[in-house]
């Protein structure tokens, strides 16, 4: 590859990190792009380990061939089980140990598993780099770049290919983690502040004071009897026991486009957010639901495991809040204020009071259509405390969980969209 070919390179690389280009793009890019200068790369490995709740790290693959195989893979820990193996038989984990940043393989080292895969689907020789961070660039796992690249031909890594990947490959390096740091800082605020919330303090919303007033949908859910069920268990069980119900409710708010805004130990608090309030409040009815549903098969679970169960009391509510930062300059929350928030925690907890697993508001009740409020019967007026006045409250009809005609009435109404 000469001069020309490799500034031209340089410039994209350059140019790609600078506007975010996707991982996978950046490395079909420079794939294409180096294949078209004169190198003969047939099959090219990015991965980079990440910060994130599930997975280790993300890799990004490219070939010269057509195939089903996804161009982009994340892998969990490899720390244990068949991943640990598979990585010590791999060539990163020798220069790890070794203290190597480069290695050339060919087709007939059988040491390495991840090579001799692809020995057997025609790649013969093989340039394997790692690229390292400065302690300022590290983010938990984070560390450095891994590659893998491929030649059809008997070394093809000469030193004059060599010496185009020792230009090029850091380039590619840098706008990867350049991309990489983009995703964790969206992964870190989805996962800490919500989806929605997250999305907006990275479009710059972080001005303290900074909030918009907006009608919402409000849940705020918890469970039923947690202190008395954490007091008789190992200490060691009751974080995996809030979890799991949390993953019950959280996972049935966000599949109905809900916003998880906080988790108040065994609480959470959320916002159903459309221009439809009509469309608002059956969402979080669906969410409900569901969340029943994700408790049943849960509570199966547990109980097969000889492990703790429980339930949860909802309250949804419908009010005016504001949403956006408070706190003070060195410590902020994106979260919702107002008298609504409170409304709809204290409505929550009178679900004790009237021995009803959900409670809405009037302003929730009195929004629905005619065929929503069909489904629903009072419980009664009360005056909620630290709430100045006092409120009808509603619940699902008892029969309509207990019919199976008019349970799949209910659902059905649920499910209309229009």
């Amino acid at each position: 590859m000469d001069v020309s070919s490799r500034l031209e390179i340089m410039n994209w690389l350059t140019g790609a990190g600078l506007a975010g280009v996707a991982e996978t793009d950046l490395v079909r890019g420079f794939c294409e792009r180096s294949r078209a200068a004169g190198l003969e790369l047939s099959r090219g490995i990015v991965f980079i380990d990440t910060l994130h709740p599930v997975f280790e790290g993300r890799g990004f693959r490219w070939s010269d061939v057509e195939s089903n195989e996804s161009d982009l893979f994340e892998y969990q820990s490899t720390s244990e089980g068949e991943a640990a193996e598979n990585w010590r038989r791999s060539p990163f984990y020798t220069m790890l140990q070794n203290g190597q940043n480069e290695l050339c393989i060919d087709d007939n080292d059988e040491h390495f598993g991840m090579t001799a895969k692809l020995v057997g689907d025609g790649h013969k020789h093989f340039a394997t780099f790692i690229h390292r961070f400065g302690d300022a660039g590290i983010i938990g796992e984070m560390d450095c770049v891994y590659s893998l690249w491929c030649m059809r031909r008997e070394n093809g890594f000469d030193e004059d290919a060599l010496g185009a990947m020792r230009d090029l490959v850091p380039l590619l390096g840098l706008a990867v983690k350049s991309a990489a740091h983009a995703r964790i800082a969206r992964t870190i605020g989805h996962v800490y502040l919500g989806r929605d919330a997250a999305e907006r303090v990275l479009s710059g919303r972080i001005s303290r004071g900074v909030a918009d007033r907006i009608n919402a949908v409000l849940w705020f859910s918890d469970l039923r009897g947690s202190t008395r069920i954490g007091e008789g268990m190992d200490p060691a069980e009751f974080i995996p026991f809030l979890n799991d119900y949390a993953d019950a409710a959280i996972g049935a708010i966000h599949d109905e486009g809900g916003d998880v805004l906080k988790l108040i130990g065994d609480g959470v608090l959320a916002i159903f957010n459309e221009d439809d309030m009509g469309a608002a409040r059956r969402a979080a009815l669906r969410a409900e639901n569901q969340f029943r549903k994700n408790i049943q098969i849960l509570n199966k679970r547990r109980a097969s495991e000889n492990r703790p169960v429980t339930s949860a009391y909802v309250g949804l509510h419908v009010g005016e809040v504001f949403y956006g930062n408070i706190g003070s300059e060195e410590r902020l929350d994106f979260t919702v204020v107002g008298p609504a928030v409170n409304e709809v925690s204290r409505i929550a907890s009178m679900c004790r009071s009237v021995e009803r697993e959900l409670l809405v508001s009037s302003a929730f009740f009195d929004g629905l259509d005619a065929p929503g409020n069909g489904h629903f019967v009072s419980t009664g007026r009360y005056a909620l405390r630290g709430i100045g006045r006092a409120q009808e409250l509603y619940t699902i009809d008892p029969g309509i969980r207990a019919d199976g005609q008019a349970a799949s009435r209910f659902e059905r109404y649920l499910q209309d969209r229009g």
